[in-house]
């Protein structure tokens, strides 16, 4: 049975409110910017791509006004982003083979750019989205994120990355259209990285959304389905959450 090696990158961390993260409460929170590294025998792949270097200094030119004093960026640093972290474990950004974006948010695919070579492989639904306008607009994403020449295979539900089962790509539809996330078969056993899907812990346990969602009643089947995948045994990396990501080794040790 074939299985992948797993690392974990911090691509800088992100401040916000926590009100807009899960229903009921308030205050600041500050978030991790998780992306995965996955080493197969056919590839090598990235879960999520974290944020563009342009947030550093000018993310109102990037993202708008609105969104730019939303967040506090000021922990997206110099060396934070995907490829400077890929350089730093001795990794070539330009040879990796695909990107996987669990979605394509600014800060899950605002580095695809510094992953020149890689095919980005996205649900059919997120990218027709992005390509919409409209609905891009809507649920918040930038041309300027998803627009840089790679090739693109666009799938449409479950997809398995390197044909073996080791990785595949899991539709968790509903924070935004086309949302997925990424079961990685390691050595020690079964990871399901969540993405969006789940921001915290809590967010699975408590039933309680985010502020921002596409679709609330897909969203809540998504985390069912996440559910199931722990209950069979799979571990859990939830997507924002500081304290579970406190206890994650970072790269160039495996995460698992």
């Amino acid at each position: 049975m074939s299985t992948a090696r797993l690392y974990a990158l911090t691509c800088g961390w992100l401040g916000g409110r926590l009100k807009d993260m899960i229903e009921g409460e308030d205050g600041p929170v500050r978030l991790p910017i998780p992306s995965y590294l996955i080493e197969h025998p056919k590839g090598r792949a990235l879960f999520d791509t974290g944020m563009h270097p342009q947030c550093r200094e000018a993310p109102a030119a990037r993202l708008g006004e609105r969104v730019g004093r939303l967040f506090d960026f000021s922990g997206y640093g110099a060396g934070d982003s995907v490829a400077e972290r890929l350089m730093a474990a001795d990794r070539d950004p330009g040879r990796i083979d695909f990107v996987v974006n669990s979605h394509l948010h600014f800060d899950h695919a605002g580095g695809n750019a510094l992953v020149p070579n890689a095919t980005l492989v996205v649900q059919r639904r997120e990218w027709d989205a992005g390509r919409d306008a409209d609905l891009a607009a809507r649920v918040g994403i930038y041309r300027a994120d998803i627009d840089h020449g790679h090739k693109v295979l666009a799938v449409e539900g479950e997809h398995d990355l390197f044909g073996d089962g080791s990785v595949v790509c899991v539709p968790t539809y509903g924070h935004t259209p086309g949302h997925q996330s990424l079961k990685v078969r390691t050595e020690r056993g079964e990871v399901v990285l969540t993405g969006d899907a789940c921001y915290f812990c809590r967010t699975l346990r408590e039933r309680r959304l985010p502020r921002f969602v596409f679709d609330r009643e897909e969203m809540l089947r998504s985390l069912d389905r996440l559910t199931a995948l722990e209950r069979g045994g799979a571990r859990l990396f939830f997507g924002h959450d500081a304290d579970f990501w406190k206890g994650v080794p970072q790269a160039p040790a495996p995460a698992f």
